[in-house]
């Protein structure tokens, strides 16, 4: 460990706390504990620890300097997924760099990884080094929880900045130094305008899920705060597309950017299969009552708020362990239902879409869209959730009679065939074995050839 990396660490752990690793609002020694834990961020989406790994890992091959390695080697990363392999070299080069790759295929450490090997220097009170836009909380929280462990061993220092959590307690924190703050942009805004934080110090931008941000209507904003960050000399975007306003991003924010692309705009990661289930709307919750029955994580997508709320109320009649979450809910309770889900504790997460970009737990077996979804990249980001890191994970949708025109044209748009959706009761076997499905449907073909 070299004389700054100790005085990092030794600075750090002086504050009484985990280097790295602070949610957006400690409790403050003799306050209200109750109060504080309401306002506590913590860890929330992550899945279990990988076990530690030997270094040199595979990301030394790719420039990644010692001390970031041997945080990988803790984490228990291993080998760099096909978007960090393309993207970490050219990103370590300081290259400005626009990436497209399949939801959940790892971009968060493609990013991540050579933002803290490149980060020169300590922050200084409110004065962050690198800095992360993300479009929602939940993102916020997720890409914080997986940089803080490895910068820690660096004696770096990762913060998530979002609305929702204590002001308070996260202008505290900035206060006392953080070296790569994760922000959604309204929040950030708030506190570049109260001057509680300045970013004229920030060397490295990255912008995660830019399209989403352009979905939302963000992209003035994320031009505002790009604006203030006037010593940055790199910039990094990562999106599932790179057209439309995220376009206009780049032509205009990034430097002769390298791009990278290791998929197609319409694809998804590893084995996922797309059924289609034909379902009478008076069904539908018992029929996700039977999937999850052999399925121990369940993400149901739904519409609206009160969707969600009226399906949560069916399934837990239904003697189904069940939490929704949704933007009427408060943070605490949001982060509550999100940590049960990852623990195994909570077997259906019911959510809009507020959460399908927030939620990094790789062993999700299936995501249901209670209704089809409204388009393509609504389809891939809730679809997204389930087979991830290599495993197999089901994207299934419901149907109702009066959406088969919908339907079929999303199976267009994501090439994938046109076939009937299957009729189904609540009933049907099948529904606790989901390959079955398949297998039918292959001696079908069969008998028609």
């Amino acid at each position: 460990m070299t004389e700054n990396q100790g005085r990092r660490s030794g600075r750090r752990r002086g504050r009484g706390g985990r280097p790295g690793s602070r949610g957006a609002g400690d409790a403050p020694s003799g306050g209200d504990g109750q109060h504080d834990e309401e306002q506590r961020s913590g860890n929330l989406t992550s899945t279990s620890s990988l076990p530690p790994v030997e270094t040199p890992t595979g990301f030394a091959a790719l420039g990644v300097p010692d001390r970031i390695d041997v945080g990988l080697a803790a984490c228990g990363f291993a080998a760099p997924f096909a978007i960090q392999l393309e993207a970490i070299p050219v990103a370590m080069q300081g290259r400005d760099v626009c990436g497209r790759a399949k939801t959940g295929s790892g971009k968060t450490l493609a990013f991540g990884v050579p933002m803290l090997s490149r980060i020169d220097g300590e922050a200084g009170p409110s004065a962050p080094l690198g800095l992360v836009l993300v479009p929602t909380r939940e993102l916020a929280v997720q890409v914080a929880e997986v940089l803080a462990p490895i910068a820690q061993q660096a004696g770096l220092t990762v913060l998530p900045v979002y609305g929702g959590a204590s002001r308070e307690h996260q202008v505290r924190d900035l206060q006392r130094g953080a070296e790569l703050v994760v922000a959604t942009p309204l929040r950030l805004i708030d506190l570049i305008k109260a001057g509680d934080v300045d970013l004229s110090s920030v060397q490295i931008v990255c912008l995660d899920e830019a399209d989403r941000m352009a979905d939302d209507g963000f992209t003035p904003k994320v031009e505002w705060v790009l604006r203030h960050c006037t010593g940055r000399n790199q910039t990094m975007l990562f999106s599932a597309t790179l057209d439309g306003d995220v376009g206009h991003l780049i032509r205009h924010y990034l430097t002769d950017p390298v791009e990278v692309a290791i998929d197609s705009a319409t694809d998804t990661v590893g084995t996922m299969h797309h059924l289609f289930l034909a379902v009478h709307h008076m069904d539908k919750a018992r029929v996700v009552g039977s999937i999850s029955r052999s399925i121990p994580k369940v993400v149901v997508f739904c519409q609206t708020k009160r969707l969600c709320d009226k399906v949560e109320a069916a399934l837990v009649e239904l003697g189904v362990n069940a939490a929704a979450i949704h933007g009427d809910l408060s943070q605490p309770a949001r982060e509550r239902a999100l940590q049960r889900f990852a623990e195994g504790r909570l077997n259906v997460l019911v959510a809009t879409d507020v959460a399908a970009r927030g939620i990094d737990i790789d062993d999700i077996g299936a995501v249901i869209h209670y209704d089809p979804a409204g388009d393509v990249k609504d389809y891939l980001h809730r679809s997204g959730r389930t087979a991830r890191a290599g495993r197999d994970g089901w994207a299934i949708t419901f149907v109702e009679y009066n959406q088969h025109t919908q339907m079929r044209v999303l199976q267009r748009l994501l090439r994938l065939p046109t076939e009937k959706p299957i009729e189904v009761f609540s009933n049907d076997p099948r529904l606790l074995d989901l390959p079955s499905f398949h297998a039918d449907s292959t001696s079908t073909d069969a008998r028609l050839a």
